[in-house]
């Protein structure tokens, strides 16, 4: 039986368990249960609360960002679908600025297509949606995508960034975290080829793997020391009845989270023993702020195979953009004809997962492009999630990304050049 189906009757083989441990959970810290206040009632209803939450299926969350503040006033904000793909769908965070008031420039946040979803970057959207009009690609879970859909791989990924940056107009700036890197610059190399008129303003390059022959992470080594018949008969099954996906070939989801997992294994660990304590202790603010973390970390979708195969084999295995061998349906993709669009790159100094360079390695890459178009910033003292999110991402790296965006608008550029002065530092 395939391993997929194993999986799944696995876990349904757990639900009778998860339900007694939550039912066992729920009687144990019931306030009118004498048992409720004693060491060993807390630590029964701790006991069952981790079982339960780690044998649980985590679903997609939602990004619940209702309002943002706005120099000093609170802004409503709704969230809207401004288009929509098989594949994925493009959501707007709506400002309901009072009349005349500018949202800021239009920033389009392409969110990784690698196991977790979009909403793992809602505090990246928080932190820019007061200067900024934020768009975010909300990729769909491929179990939930129908065969009769067809396939989708990393062309057809460029294709939608593209679509998308023609659906919001050429006023937009486009930022990738992670792994949209590679087809967000692909993208802008195509568009500028052909002199699209919906070419962004500017695009920002966060934690990307854009050459990882650059100080390589133990996940390049994985990719690079494994040829692309590997990771085919290893890591790709059939979606099993009856999810609607139901015989498409993906990369599933549990198999993600656990090659997440094994990187930090007793991190992880820790993190569920200290969870455990806190709630004997009754530490009720550590115990949500872990329950908050792994309901994000813990909820995973499938990738399809095409999509995940065929990025391995250009991004990690033939180092094909750098090489300057990548193509887009026969098409050659040369980032030395970007010209107009200009360029940021963020890093963080402790990533395990892009090494220190290898998103910088872009600018290398866009030799049309003038110094006074280029940026790289690599913040201190942070890991591959401190690069978008966190205090460090709202205090030091989007201050940054603003002021990069805001100088590259329409008017603003042509101030700069009159005046002679550049705003942010080119990279060296």
């Amino acid at each position: 039986m395939p391993f997929y189906h194993w999986y799944e009757m696995t876990h349904a083989a757990l639900s009778p368990a998860r339900a007694m441990a939550d039912v066992t959970r729920l009687y144990y810290k019931n306030p009118i249960n004498p048992l409720a206040h004693t060491q060993f009632g807390r630590s029964v209803a701790a006991m069952a609360e981790v079982f339960e939450r780690v044998t649980r299926r985590y679903g997609k969350p939602e990004f619940g960002i209702d309002d943002t503040l706005v120099g000093a006033e609170r802004i409503r904000v709704r969230e809207e679908i401004a288009w929509q793909r098989p594949f994925c769908r493009l959501l707007h965070f709506s400002k309901a600025m009072p009349r005349g008031r500018d949202p800021g420039p239009k920033l389009l946040l392409v969110a990784p297509m690698s196991g977790h979803y979009a909403t793992l970057l809602r505090g990246t959207v928080q932190d820019m949606l007061p200067n900024h009009d934020v768009y975010i690609t909300d990729w769909v879970d491929a179990r939930l995508v129908p065969v009769s859909e067809g396939q989708f791989d990393l062309d057809d990924y460029i294709d939608y960034v593209i679509s998308m940056l023609h659906r919001l107009g050429g006023d937009t700036h486009v930022m990738a975290v992670c792994q949209p890197s590679v087809p967000v610059l692909a993208a802008v190399a195509l568009m500028e080829a052909r002199n699209d008129p919906y070419t962004p303003l500017s695009m920002t390059l966060m934690g990307g793997p854009i050459d990882t022959r650059v100080n390589p992470t133990s996940v390049n080594a994985l990719a690079e020391g494994r040829d692309i018949d590997w990771f085919r008969r290893n890591v790709v099954m059939k979606v099993p009845f009856p999810h609607p996906g139901f015989m498409r070939e993906v990369y599933p989801g549990f198999l993600q989270l656990s090659g997440f997992m094994s990187m930090n294994l007793d991190r992880h660990i820790s993190a569920h023993r200290d969870m455990f304590q806190h709630l004997i202790e009754g530490d009720g603010d550590s115990a949500e702020k872990h329950r908050e973390f792994y309901d994000e970390y813990l909820a995973v979708m499938d990738l399809t195979a095409e999509f995940y195969l065929q990025t391995v084999q250009t991004v990690f295995i033939d180092h094909a953009l750098p090489k300057g061998t990548m193509t887009h349906r026969g098409i050659d993709v040369d980032p030395g004809v970007i010209e107009t669009c200009a360029l940021m790159t963020v890093e963080g100094e402790r990533d395990d997962i892009s090494g220190v360079g290898q998103t910088e390695a872009a600018h290398k890459l866009c030799t049309g492009l003038p110094k006074d178009k280029k940026v790289h910033y690599v913040q201190p003292k942070v890991g591959h999630y401190g690069v978008f999110n966190g205090s460090r991402f709202r205090a030091e790296i989007a201050p940054r990304i603003s002021d990069f965006i805001r100088s590259n608008e329409p008017g603003r550029t042509l101030k700069r050049k009159r005046s002679g002065k550049r705003e942010l530092r080119a990279p060296a």
